[in-house]
């Protein structure tokens, strides 16, 4: 019989290289690898085998947008008042849906629904939260651009009545957090803290294959990525902050801008090659335009996992307590040295202020 994983030569990562012949999947990673972590349960590998399968659904349709009618808008708005595209709804029902049949998951909140869902009643020891941003970038799909799905899980607090009041936790409580990101390839990004390992989704068999493990996001790279169409809007502390990057005189010789326009794509080039990105307040949206439960938590998540920072420009990110499941805030994430050199002129601002 022909070998299955012929041809499949795993990527090396900043971490001991496997034998070729070790092929490992998510939930053999979990259950193999952190065998000891609380969370590695066969419930918690069941509800993580929903969101592969969901992504892998998602995939799909992602790479077959042109050949079939899912491009373009659905004609309606979400929570956000933003515009739903057609893959928005296909991959926001996809991971209702097989969230759904995993007996562990009590409540799931999503981007795209006015408020949390409870799925079922579940014993309160075993019960999980899932949230998720269904398909990040989503305004990106007619271009061809790299979009992706961005998730985390809490454990459900057995104290506290009513779905919405259960999901505002702060990303410090975070179980497990991840993204896929659906690009040239289709790249599957988790932690359940004990570092962060990337996976990359084989289409011929259909799985998530170990790709790269215990990354760590280079504490410092002469990049940046943020929308300066927005520049004027941006507090006084950004604008300083950017003149000093762009100066050649700078200690790094100035730095370049890489900006995508989809937030899971611009942090996972900052994961692979350090830098930092920014997404800082504005006259439009003065508290910031990015979803703290939905995007920035756990993203900041997985950069501190892999040594990096995230702040709102002031304050840890993950220490954020949310007022309401849609919360937004400001947004600096990268590189530790990278995020430090930011605050120098942002926390400068908060502490004359005081």
């Amino acid at each position: 019989m022909a070998d299955p994983t012929a041809g499949i030569t795993p990527i090396p990562g900043n971490a001991p290289e496997r034998p070729e012949s070790q092929f490992v999947t998510v939930e053999q990673h979990i259950m193999g690898h952190l065998q000891n972590h609380p969370a590695a349960n066969s419930e918690f590998i069941w509800l993580i085998s929903a969101i592969t399968l969901s992504t892998k659904i998602i995939s799909s349709h992602v790479h077959r947008a042109g050949l079939i009618d899912i491009w373009g808008a659905t004609g309606d708005e979400n929570v956000q008042g933003e515009t739903v595209q057609k893959l928005d709804r296909i991959a926001n029902d996809t991971l209702e849906k097989t969230l759904g049949y995993r007996g562990s998951v009590g409540i799931i909140a999503s981007e795209e629904d006015n408020e949390p869902k409870v799925l079922q009643e579940v014993p309160s020891t075993g019960q999980y939260i899932v949230m998720f941003d269904p398909l990040d970038g989503s305004s990106n799909i007619d271009a061809n651009v790299s979009i992706g799905t961005i998730w985390t899980i809490f454990r459900n607090i057995p104290h506290i009545d009513g779905a919405e009041s259960s999901v505002l936790q702060p990303g410090v409580q975070q179980v497990a957090a991840g993204y896929v990101l659906y690009g040239s390839s289709t790249v599957l990004v988790y932690s359940i803290g004990r570092g962060v390992h990337m996976f990359t989704l084989e289409p011929q068999f259909g799985a998530f294959l170990l790709t790269r493990e215990n990354i760590r996001m280079p504490e410092h790279a002469p990049q940046y990525a943020v929308n300066e169409a927005y520049l004027n809007s941006f507090p006084q502390p950004y604008q300083d902050y950017l003149a000093w990057a762009k100066d050649d005189a700078n200690d790094h010789g100035g730095f370049s801008s890489r900006y995508v326009g989809s937030l899971v794509a611009d942090f996972h080039r900052i994961l692979v090659k350090g830098g930092v990105f920014l997404y800082p307040p504005t006259h439009a949206q003065p508290d910031g335009k990015l979803r703290l439960m939905y995007e920035c938590n756990p993203l900041a998540f997985i950069a501190e996992q892999a040594g990096g920072m995230a702040s709102d420009g002031a304050n840890r990110i993950l220490k954020k307590m949310p007022g309401n499941v849609h919360d937004r805030t400001s947004l600096v994430i990268g590189g530790k040295k990278n995020v430090e050199e930011v605050h120098k002129f942002t926390r400068a601002d908060v502490a004359a202020a005081k």
